[in-house]
């Protein structure tokens, strides 16, 4: 019965919520959650400044082909759990894939569009192809796609923990130089700022948080909770730091919601955490709109 799948009382909900926060797996779960939720929108806003939403989506395709490296090399190193290189190696490949679509980008060789696309499908080919090598399975594949409560070991939180001072370290610290190069490359020039490190900087940031979220979000939907709390944000904000500061807000909030409901329900968490923040976006779309009818 659907009913039953609904605590019965206030103090069944009570109950229910305090084992969950007394389970360790789901205290680091909620924590990365948090983190993941605030940092994708710092550089989510930088993104859609710069018209490259989709940055994001093709790092976190990029960043499938890292996680099988690292599993294929924990399986070469004879590691008891060759899944745990799985995050580093996709950090490394996502900073060596965000670099290069930057220097393409740069360039002017190629439009994005065709860099982008090279990487979307050399990406999740490449990921698919050596997983099976490294002896992986397709269910233990999806975690990384779409993200999975029970995948999320200390480790993973030191190292979200880690970048993710990283990423607010220099998303908040440097927000008016780098809001200058995603708003208008040539008056950053005239004003002296180094508009090329300063975009490398960015494609940096959007690596090490596609990183970061595998494990939450998985590497599929982690450009929607990059772009679409901005988005969101832009509804009802016209300032670039009250979009910056409340898209993070609405980015951890949903992250941790999403999270906590995939406790109760047998679902994917990032699937979750992105239907609840495109609910959110249409909801403020359709509040903007009766306002300005009232």
């Amino acid at each position: 019965m659907i009913k039953d799948l609904f605590p019965s009382s206030p103090a069944t909900l009570f109950d229910a919520l305090t084992t969950m926060l007394s389970s360790p797996l789901m205290q680091r779960s909620l924590l990365v959650a948090a983190l993941v939720g605030v940092c994708a929108p710092v550089i989510g806003t930088y993104l859609v400044q710069r018209k490259l939403a989709m940055l994001g989506d093709g790092i976190g395709h990029v960043a499938l082909t890292g996680v099988a490296l690292g599993w294929l090399t924990g399986t070469f190193l004879n590691l008891t759990t060759p899944e745990t290189l799985a995050i580093p190696g996709a950090l490394i490949v996502s900073l060596i894939g965000a670099v290069v679509l930057e220097i393409i980008r740069l360039s002017g060789k190629t439009e994005s569009d065709v860099a982008l696309a090279i990487l979307f499908y050399g990406g999740i080919a490449g990921g698919v192809l050596l997983i099976g090598f490294a002896g992986g399975t397709s269910s233990q594949l999806n975690s990384y796609l779409f993200g999975s409560l029970a995948s999320v070991s200390k480790f993973d939180v030191w190292t979200t923990v880690g970048l993710a001072t990283i990423i607010l370290t220099i998303g908040l610290g440097l927000s008016p130089a780098l809001y200058a190069v995603c708003n208008d490359e040539e008056f950053a020039k005239a004003s002296g700022l180094p508009v090329r490190s300063l975009n490398l900087l960015i494609a940096v940031l959007a690596a090490f948080t596609v990183a970061i979220s595998m494990r939450v979000v998985g590497s599929l939907l982690i450009s929607a909770l990059m772009i679409v709390p901005v988005a969101t944000a832009q509804v009802v904000t016209t300032s670039f730091k009250r979009t910056l500061s409340l898209a993070m807000f609405i980015g951890a909030t949903v992250a941790v919601t999403g999270l906590v409901f995939t406790y109760f329900f047998d679902v994917s968490p990032g699937a979750t955490i992105v239907v609840f923040t495109i609910f959110l976006y249409g909801g403020a779309h359709l509040l903007r709109t009766l306002f300005k009818r009232i």
